[in-house]
């Protein structure tokens, strides 16, 4: 089946600006949610749930919206990370696609993840379980930024206030 000018997928080849999306790294009993793309491109590969923010709405409401959609976990977001980006050219040189992407820490509150369209399969992986699938370029930075952020905030809840 070839790509239709309606396809998103379609419609985000040869971007006249970069599109801007956003991404949940969701952490749990020490473990990050992982999902197998269903869409092109990289169909398969293991990512962050996430996708493009959307007018009036801020990278974090994006992450949990994107997340919550995509495999029905919500989340809360701990802290944003180092964003990405995915520049792609073609072979004579022009972009094919072009995504900044903004990555959150985000610790797991409900649901259980649920496959569907735009995720393949679901993992809840440690970084050495990571490090063993196909993944997108930069994931296992943004694994460990979850991951120390997620533990750094817990230790922070967990300690006890200052008498004032």
């Amino acid at each position: 089946m070839s790509a239709e000018p309606e396809d998103p997928a379609w419609r985000r080849r040869y971007p006249l600006r970069p599109f801007i999306a956003a991404s949940a790294a969701v952490v749990r009993d020490g473990r990050v949610l992982l999902a197998a793309r269903g869409q092109e491109p990289m169909r398969g590969v293991y990512t962050l749930p996430g996708g493009q923010v959307e007018t009036g709405e801020t990278l974090a409401e994006a992450a949990l919206r994107e997340l919550h959609e995509e495999v029905g976990v919500v989340a809360e977001v701990v802290a944003g990370l180092t964003p990405l980006e995915v520049i792609e050219r073609d072979a004579d040189g022009a972009v094919l696609h072009h995504f900044v992407i903004h990555p959150h820490a985000a610790r797991w509150r409900s649901g259980e993840p649920t496959t569907g369209p735009e995720a393949l399969d679901l993992r809840w992986v440690t970084p050495a379980e990571a490090r063993d699938l196909p993944t997108t370029r930069g994931l296992h930075g943004v694994i460990a930024q979850a991951l120390a952020a997620v533990g750094d905030e817990a230790s922070r809840d967990d300690a006890p206030g200052d008498a004032a």
